[in-house]
């Protein structure tokens, strides 16, 4: 089994910065990748961005693309997600997944909530 904390959401003004954490701990080897997904109240759980657990290789959302970092450190068994330039529309409920190899996003962490105010 996998376990996955989120922590670092908060109340933010826009233009500011927040940093995610995602610790991870179980059976996390062989894991493909971990990813951060956002959903807001009547909405569907949106991607966010990602990271190849090997490689090191990023993929990112349009909408947040050249304002959010994603970044790992595998000694720690985290991943980052750096929030800048935030928006009142990144408001939402960030969650952190992890993807075993070969299959989909099967691991989730409980959520913590990003505010912007405007």
């Amino acid at each position: 089994q996998v376990q996955l904390v989120e922590s670092g959401g908060g109340l933010v003004q826009a233009g500011g910065s927040l940093r995610l954490s995602c610790l991870a701990s179980g059976r996390t080897s062989g894991s493909a990748g971990m990813g951060w997904f956002r959903q807001t109240p009547g909405k569907e759980r949106e991607f966010v961005a990602s990271i190849t657990w090997s490689g090191g290789r990023t993929t990112y959302a349009d909408s947040v693309k050249g304002r959010f970092t994603i970044s790992r450190d595998n000694a720690k068994n985290t991943v980052y997600l750096q929030m800048n330039s935030l928006k009142a529309e990144d408001t939402a409920v960030y969650y952190c997944a992890l993807r075993p190899l070969g299959t989909t996003w099967n691991y989730w962490g409980q959520g913590t909530q990003v505010t912007v105010s405007s």
